[in-house]
């Protein structure tokens, strides 16, 4: 299997304010730059040979801005990568730009279900986990070369749960952070 290095997009203030971001095109703030920047200074330190991968982005304007970033500080043309509609992130419906207390007070059953099985939950007009897996299991199986990606939280979750094998429970609970790069060696998952 080839290796991915898997890149989540730097913050936006949604993030900082804890809002359900989903597909949402909302636009990094200065410390998500900063974030992509170093994402990328440390992947080009730890892996010279990267500048060989094929380079993968969600196209929503987050995860594009992060790559242009990240290939800028590898000392790689910005512009020199692919989207791929795939890689967009999990919908939360009529939920996005709700923050969870927000919602709590709205639709106090319906976060209940959520927290019972976070794994097959559907928000009103949006997506669940099991969804988002089948849909980056079909994204997995095409990758034929060594690959960067610059998705999304929920994208990250789901593609080391599919990687490392987890069961769903696992994955839904795992921390994506947004300053750290997920190596996949084709064995196992490593951050640096």
């Amino acid at each position: 299997m080839p290796r991915i290095i898997f890149i989540r997009h730097g913050e936006t203030d949604w993030n900082a304010e804890g809002r359900f971001q989903g597909q949402k095109d909302i636009p990094l703030n200065a410390r998500g730059r900063a974030q992509a920047r170093r994402n990328g200074e440390t992947l080009i330190a730890a892996l010279p040979d990267v500048v060989e991968f094929d380079f993968v982005a969600s196209p929503l304007y987050r995860t594009r801005e992060t790559m242009e970033i990240a290939r800028g500080a590898m000392g790689l043309d910005p512009a020199g990568y692919r989207t791929d509609p795939i890689l967009k992130e999990i919908t939360f419906g009529h939920w996005e730009g709700f923050t969870a207390p927000e919602l709590e007070v709205r639709f106090p059953d319906l976060v209940a279900q959520r927290d019972i099985d976070k794994w097959g939950f559907v928000p009103p007009g949006g997506e669940s986990y099991a969804d988002l897996s089948v849909r980056i299991g079909a994204w997995l199986d095409t990758v034929a070369y060594d690959t960067v990606v610059v998705s999304h939280g929920g994208v990250c979750r789901v593609l080391q749960g599919l990687l490392s094998s987890l069961d769903p429970h696992s994955v839904t609970m795992l921390n994506i952070r947004q300053d750290r790069v997920m190596v996949w060696d084709g064995e196992h998952v490593s951050w640096i």
